[in-house]
Parts: C-alpha cells; structure tokens; sequence
C-alpha cells in the first residue's frame, strides 16, 4: 500500500462497540525492543534485547517471553554483484529474508532465561507442551534433486549458490535437535516449482509454523507459494495448498474450527494488479470459509512480510506489515481498530516502518496475571513516538 510521509501514526480509529479488549504484541522491525500496546495504543511494556534485533515475539502463558533474534555482532555479508560468487553457508543466510540466529526467552523484566543459538533458523518457531520448539532450518538440497527443480529465474552473469530448502527441526531445552523433517523430501519438484520472478537461491523459503490436531505441523512456504500440513509423526504431507489461489503468502495458523487462516500477500498475483487479503481455508475441501480484502483491493498491501491472527471474539488481527499497519476486522469485515508504527528504522537511504507481525492478548490472559500494565510507566517513551499526550 502506498501511504503518505505525513500520516497519522498511533492508534487512528478504534470502534469500542465492535474490537476485542486486550494487548497488542509487536516488535518494529530492525529495533532491539518488543511492545506491548493497550487499546489506546500506548506502549504498556517493553522487552528490550541489546546487542539483538527482535522480529517475532510471542507471550508465553507463563508470561515469559519468546522472541526470535538477530545477533548484531554477526555482520551481514554484501551482495554478490554480478558475475561474483555468492558467499558459502551460513554466511548466505544473512542475506535471505527472515533470517535468525537466536530464540530467546525473556523474563517480564527482560531476563535472559534461555537461548538458542543456530545460524540457520530463521521466521517463525512453535512451541511444544514439552518446552521443546519447532523450528524451519535453511538447509542444502541434494544435487540431483536441485537439478529437477522447475521455476525461478536467472540474471544474466549470475552465479548460483546451491540450492536451498528447509528442514522442521525439534529443538529440546539442552539445544539439542531431538526431531527433523525434510521438507524438500515432501514436496514435488516438478508440481511445486519456484515463483517465476524468484531468482533460484531457495526452493521454499518457509514463513511460518503452527501445530495443528496432536501430531500436524503447519507451514507456510513464500518462493514457491505453497502452504501445508505435515503429520509429524509419520513425516507425510497430508494436506497442500497455494497458488494459483495464494502468492507468496505468509503466516498460516491452525483455527479451532479445523480451518487455516493465511495472510496471502498477493504478490505476483496473475493477471490482477497486487493485492492482500486475510483468507480462511478448510482443509478438508481447499473451499475459502472466509476472506477480507479492502475496496478497492489495492488498498490492502504488503508484498512480504505480514500475518494474521484470530481473536477469541471471532475478529480476526491483521499486520499489513511493510506500511506498518496493524488493524483489526470484524466477521462481517468493518474495522474495528487501527494502529500505525512511528518507530521507524533506516536500511541504507531507506526510511521503514516495518512490523513483521503482531498478535493479541485478551486481559485475562495467563501470561498477563499480575502484571503492572500502567502506560504511565513508558510515559516519555509514549510521549516520544506521539503515542500519547
């Protein structure tokens, strides 16, 4: 979505009669902090990680916070120009999208209780009842099978890396990797080809993991638009989905109902000029349960980046991530609430205000019992990104 320098940032509308209470979670893209937001949208707590940037934090129902990082001490490698050989692995991963190096966990006052170190996970991560997580892992495909990838594009002088793809690893609380499921394996590379605009670096790029049913891994895959469900326990696919009826999507989670909920970014989008839509899927048939989409539809964008959430209330939370904008719809698709980034980071000569994902707690939250949630404690800070008075 195209937007104006000199837009309002904060909280711009909130319908009381139509949101559903609670605190938003996000971590502005590029800084060492995580927010929680009240309904006002000022900040009410701030776990900050120095020395790390924060790009995914979720609340735990203990209250403990887990964030996957980024160690800024590990420097970014640059861009091969053309006819350079791109860097070997990990090295290369700096410079693919959603890269991590650490799963931390955080104590209310910003306490390291854990970490996880691995220079390839990266995106996203789902925690087990255990205290094991899941994690996607960058990982080399085999030759013989790269070979047979279909799709993708080439720029004239370009050397290619080996091809990458993803590993499920399950990671216990020593660090060590106790499960894994090649992804590569699972899919087909003739039937689920990299996008044609992708250059050939990776084969599936996965955004996001869900635990679905007792033993469904959920994911999401960008380059080759696909999103799926795994049995864990079998290591099969049992269910796959994408384009031509997703592009280049992100974020899918399970729903009690059965059914995935997908931030389908829309880029690419054959024969429509781009667009984002939230869309419900079931499973069972591939039929659309539910969708929102702006009028007109170019008014809802993020070409990466991005999720949504569901809220106990039915309302469904949405991080339209590249401008920013965190906004909450209603079944029936009216905007019940709406919240603009000002913290702003800079990429080169590029001023962003990127938030990769947001998430909300409801006031009777486990992992929000006995907290002291009072705005008036950030009052500078609020004051400072104009979040309050």
């Amino acid at each position: 979505m195209g937007w104006s320098p000199f837009r309002p940032t904060g909280l711009t509308h909130h319908d009381p009669g139509l949101s559903f209470k609670g605190y938003t979670l996000l971590a502005p893209v590029g800084g060492d902090s995580a927010y929680l937001l009240d309904m006002d949208g000022r900040i009410v707590h701030r776990w900050r990680t120095p020395g790390f940037t924060v790009f995914c934090p979720k609340l735990m129902p203990d209250g403990q916070l887990l964030a996957l990082c980024t160690d800024q001490s590990i420097e970014r490698p640059t861009n091969p120009k053309p006819g350079e050989a791109p860097p070997g692995r990990p090295d290369i991963y700096r410079l693919i999208g959603g890269a991590a190096t650490d799963l931390l966990e955080l104590e209310w006052n910003g306490t390291v209780a854990w970490r996880y170190s691995n220079l390839g996970i990266h995106h996203d991560f789902a925690p087990l009842e255990n205290g094991n997580v899941i994690f996607p892992e960058f990982v080399e495909v085999p030759a013989d099978l790269a070979a047979k990838v279909r799709g993708g594009t080439r720029i004239r002088g370009e050397k290619l890396p080996t091809l990458t793809s993803d590993d499920f690893i399950e990671v216990d609380r020593t660090g060590s990797v106790v499960d894994r499921i090649h992804l590569w394996e699972l899919l087909d590379p003739a039937k689920d080809p990299i996008g044609p605009l992708e250059r050939r670096w990776e084969w599936t790029h996965t955004n996001s993991v869900d635990l679905t049913g007792d033993a469904g891994l959920l994911f999401s895959c960008r380059t080759n638009s696909r999103v799926g469900i795994i049995d864990r326990k079998a290591k099969a696919l049992t269910w796959k989905y994408g384009a031509p009826d997703t592009f280049y999507q992100h974020h899918a989670t399970a729903l009690p109902n059965g059914n995935v909920l997908i931030f389908d970014n829309g880029m690419n989008r054959v024969q429509a000029t781009p667009f984002s839509r939230a869309v419900e899927v079931n499973p069972k048939d591939s039929s659309v349960a539910w969708q929102y989409e702006s009028n007109p539809p170019q008014q809802f964008f993020s070409g990466h980046i991005s999720g949504c959430h569901r809220l106990p209330n039915g309302n469904t939370l949405i991080c339209e991530g590249t401008s920013g904008r965190i906004f909450e719809v209603t079944p029936a698709k009216e905007v019940a609430w709406e919240w603009i980034n000002p913290v702003h980071f800079t990429r080169g000569d590029t001023r962003l205000s990127w938030v990769y994902r947001a998430y909300r707690y409801g006031p009777d939250y486990s992992g929000l019992a006995g907290r002291d949630l009072d705005p008036g404690r950030y009052r500078d800070l609020n004051r400072l990104h104009g979040l309050a008075s």
